[in-house]
Formats: structure tokens, sequence, C-alpha cells
């Protein structure tokens, strides 16, 4: 782990690329780095099931205000690290040295619900909309702390309508803003996959998050909504908020994000900017490691063939799912 760095910055104007670039550019490109303004810090996390290691994190920053994406193979622990620090796994090692904090608040130890209100929220790779009710009242029940949630103010409207109407104005707005506010009286079990990913990226908004954690926004939708998540995952950064992703699409990763994690076998091997993380001896092996031997040549992590082939297994994997579920 790198020493922390002495430059201190804020995350005013990180919408212009040059500034990101710039901020990024003194950080060393190696596991576990330190970064100027972390928003998250992880340290010796570790999760076990039986004798399988699942995570091993020793220690991780996340740049406040910037896209990072979390990579790695499939079974590289990155969904479980999402459930660890989100409180919806505990880690085996806790009481060991396990910490994080978000934003200079520890969340060892602190439910889902505490670390949201925290300002901390995610998404799924299945997405977890409420099928049996409106696309409207999905958006409703994202907004914290509402009066009509108390049982004695519930029974007199004057404490919450007032609220409720501004809640509601607020949802019509993100649902416009993501095109799904002619599906407000839909049910959100009759959107599509891809409907169903922006409804939940909308939903996560409903609280203001200061970090959103998307895990693999793009999986299972089809491209003519890609291009537009693609697009509301820029405008969450360009607005002060901090990204951090998983994604098995490489032309994604290369395309959105400022900075790259990658994980294999629970541990972080990598870290650094798209096209220096993709040239790494380590991330070539963690993705490649059956085809080790073969001629890699100096660009075949990024050719078009090794593209191809991770998309396919994540589009077989993607339909299993889908097969489960139905």
């Amino acid at each position: 782990m790198s020493e922390p760095m002495a430059t201190t910055t804020t995350t005013r104007g990180l919408g212009d690329p040059a500034t990101r670039l710039a901020l990024m550019s003194g950080v060393s490109p190696e596991p576990g780095a330190s970064k100027p303004d972390s928003i998250l810090t992880v340290d010796k996390i570790v999760r076990q099931f039986g004798g399988i290691t699942a995570v091993d994190v020793d220690h991780l920053e996340v740049q406040r205000g910037i896209i990072t994406a979390l990579i790695g193979p499939n079974g590289a622990g990155k969904t479980t690290f999402f459930n660890l620090i989100t409180g919806f796994d505990r880690p085996t090692s806790a009481g060991q040295g396990a910490h994080w904090t978000f934003d200079g608040s520890s969340l060892d130890r602190t439910s889902a619900s505490r670390v949201a209100k925290s300002g901390m929220v995610r998404t799924f790779q299945l997405t977890k909309a409420l099928s049996r009710m409106t696309v409207m009242d999905n958006m409703m029940l994202g907004a914290q702390n509402q009066a009509g949630e108390n049982l004695a103010k519930s029974l007199f409207k004057p404490f919450w309508g007032a609220q409720e109407k501004e809640i509601e104005a607020k949802a019509v707005e993100l649902l416009e803003r993501f095109k799904l506010l002619d599906k407000r009286t839909d049910y959100a079990g009759s959107l599509s996959g891809g409907q169903r990913k922006l409804l939940e990226m909308a939903r996560a908004l409903m609280s203001d998050p200061k970090m959103i954690m998307l895990d693999e926004p793009m999986a299972g939708v089809n491209p003519a909504l890609t291009q537009s998540l693609l697009g509301h995952v820029q405008s969450l950064r360009d607005e002060g908020m901090t990204v951090l992703f998983v994604e098995h699409d490489m032309h994604v990763v290369r395309h959105i994000s400022d900075w790259v994690v990658v994980m294999a076998e629970g541990r972080l091997v990598a870290e650094g900017p798209a096209d220096t993380v993709m040239s790494n001896q380590a991330v070539i092996d963690a993705y490649l490691g059956a085809h080790h031997d073969t001629d890699l040549g100096d660009d075949a992590l990024l050719s078009d063939a090794a593209f191809e082939q991770i998309e396919k297994e994540v589009a077989e994997e993607d339909a299993e799912r889908e097969e489960e579920q139905s």
C-alpha cells in the first residue's frame, strides 16, 4: 500500500475530464493505492464460505467524485464485496481488524438500512423492483425519512401530506429523466429488464445518495437502452456523485470509468486507469488463465476475440439466471 498523498482536492469541477485526469494522475497504479480524497476506505475485510475465501481485501480506497469500475472474472468476489460493505453480509474477519468507513463515518457492523441512510446506496445484479406495485409506488418508497411511515403521524394527513407531494414531484422528475414517466401507473413487473434497471437506478436517487454502487448495470439490457444507461451513469458523476460499479463488458469499462480496480480470487490484483489496467499481466492472467500460454501479443486483452469470449460467457450466465427466475 502506498503512502497517503499530501495533495488535497475537492469534488468541485470533477465533471471536467481534464480535472479528473489531473486528479488521478498522481495516484500510484497499484492495489490499495491511496487517493487524494477517498469517500470509502476498506481495511482487512475477509469473507469465507466453508474453506473457500470469497473476499480478502487488505486495503481499498474509492476516490470521491469519479466513476470507479470494479472488474474481475466470474467468482472473483465482486458482488460478495458489495454485500459486505453495504450491510447485506458480515465479514468472517469481524473483530480481527476488519474496518471500513464511508465519508468519515464507520460502517462496521452496520445494517443495510443505516448504510443507505449514510448516503451509500446500491443496485443489484437481479433487479429488486417490487413487481406487484406500480412504478410510481416503487419510486416513492425510495425516499427517506417519510413522516407517513410513523404510525402515530400516519393517522393525521397534515403531518405528512405536504411531504408526500414533494416526494411525488421528485419521483416524477426522476422518472422523466430516465424516460419512464409514461410507465408511472404500470406495475413494475411489466417492465422490460432494461427498464427495471432504469427504475432501480432512479429509485436509488430518491434518497439523494453521495455514492451509488451499481452491480452489473448493463447485464441483460438491450443495446437500445445500454447507451441510455451509460449516459445516466456519466451524468451522475458529472453532477458530483461518486459511482462504483461492477461490470463484465470491457468496452463499457473503457468507455465510462475514470479508474479501474481488479479483483481475482477475492483479492485486489491491480488498480489504475483503464488502458493501464487492461495491459497489466495480473489482469491478463486473471481473465485468460486457461489461455495463458497462448501468444497474447501487446493488445491481446483488448482484442475483439477476447472481448467476444468474455461477453459470450457472461451472456450464457445471464440466460441461466433468467431461466432460474422464470
